[in-house]
């Protein structure tokens, strides 16, 4: 089982504020694009119950089950009761595989948040005006504005207001978009650099969401067009523990490919994948380039890819690792990086590795015209993050994700090992 962690972002505001209302037609717009939304409440008060009276769950829970799963066909609901609130990152943790988690509440925690203010609500207001003055005197975003210049001379006294009920519900460091209709905070936005959407334009608010927050899509290429003169026949074929190595390779990759592209220079002798694996929609792509080599391969991959991110895989790698392409993932979402390629003592692993298609295919395209054909060319014209050995193994603890068999003396090697597991 890999679990593909869901980003999240956060939607904040006072009470009658319209998070709720502004949510629910976020989620619509999101979904409506094909995106798969999962969401978090934040409910305020201690107790609450989701269960009817009367009902079974309700009476098992009402016997003394700290714990009650009510399953049909089609839906799930788990209610646990707790001795401590769960952090909102662990509960976005038991939420893999959504495209992004919405969040309604939850300001302090840590995740990126989108604030709502609205003209026709008085508190909205009153944090706009503090929210307005502290940026225009300079002080950062982030900065407790209702404790500046504090007592008579504080924002919020000069409002007439206690700071104390302004505490707590004022942008902060986190805030990465203010949704507002008020002018004083579409000003305070425009100082510190961060959008300001309005209420009614909820097309605007998903695009930005789905610009900065979506969880990127994954193209998986397997590499199977290499000539395998060692092997002595084709890799992607060559029965391991009973089937097709190929098939080993698919199963293991699938998990994580919102496409799925196999390279190939027989697409006939691997038809049989699209009637196996009918649900992976599986593409069968011959090589572009005339003449053989890395970076060619590379090119083709690049080519046929219909997302962002494309993780490359040789066909030949055994133990290949859904998790590590995870991992690589998180690490280009956060780095910012065109490449990321796992590095050991032999160097870089570039058939294991995760490459920006639009900012890659351009640079492999300028390397071929120049005569080159080793993947690794494109490595000083593009930014590449190193992914170190312990980091592969923190993603992949079992390892070996880089061994591959190059003779059917390897193959059988590493067949023996598989039987073992």
């Amino acid at each position: 089982m890999v679990d593909v962690p869901s980003p999240a972002i956060a939607v904040v505001g006072r009470h009658n504020s319209g998070k709720t209302t502004l949510i629910v037609k976020l989620i619509a717009e999101l979904v409506a694009r094909g995106h798969d939304v999962g969401s978090v409440k934040h409910h305020h008060h201690g107790d609450f119950d989701i269960d009817i009276p009367g009902k079974d769950s309700y009476r098992h829970r009402e016997a003394g089950a700290s714990e009650t799963v009510i399953a049909s066909p089609n839906k799930l609901a788990r209610i646990k009761t707790l001795t401590e609130e769960i952090e909102c990152s662990d509960i976005v943790k038991s939420m893999p595989g959504h495209d992004v988690v919405i969040v309604e509440g939850y300001r302090k925690s840590g995740l990126p948040t989108i604030e709502i203010m609205r003209k026709d609500n008085p508190s909205d207001m009153k944090t706009a005006v503090v929210f307005g003055k502290g940026a225009r005197s300079g002080a950062p975003l982030g900065t407790d504005f209702t404790q500046e210049g504090r007592g008579d001379h504080s924002y919020a006294a000069e409002l007439g207001e206690k700071a104390s009920e302004l505490e707590g519900k004022i942008p902060t460091s986190d805030t990465v978009a203010v949704v507002t209709d008020i002018p004083e905070a579409i000003e305070a936005a425009a100082i510190y650099g961060i959008p300001a959407i309005d209420p009614d334009d909820i097309a605007a608010l998903a695009d930005f969401v789905e610009e900065r927050y979506l969880r990127p899509r994954i193209t998986v290429v397997i590499q199977a067009g290499g000539e395998s003169r060692r092997m002595g026949r084709s890799k992607a074929t060559v029965p391991f523990a009973g089937r097709p190595l190929i098939c080993r390779l698919v199963e293991r990759l699938a998990p994580v490919a919102d496409d799925f592209v196999i390279t190939t220079n027989e697409p006939n002798n691997l038809a049989f994948l699209h009637t196996s694996y009918p649900q992976y929609n599986i593409h069968l792509v011959t090589d572009l380039c005339d003449y053989r080599g890395a970076l060619p391969g590379l090119y083709t991959a690049l080519q046929a890819a219909r997302y962002p991110y494309v993780a490359v895989v040789a066909c030949d790698m055994v133990f290949a690792s859904a998790k590590l392409v995870v991992a690589e993932s998180l690490a280009m979402q956060e780095t910012g990086a065109d490449v990321v390629v796992p590095v050991n003592k032999h160097g870089y692993e570039p058939f294991h590795a995760l490459y920006r298609r639009m900012a890659c295919l351009p640079v492999v395209r300028e390397c071929l015209e120049a005569g080159d054909r080793r993947a690794q060319a494109i490595y000083d014209k593009v930014k590449v993050h190193e992914f170190p050995q312990e980091q592969v193994l923190k993603a992949e603890p079992m390892g070996g994700c880089f061994i591959n068999a190059n003779t059917p003396q390897e193959l059988h090697a590493l067949e023996e090992a598989f039987l073992e597991e």
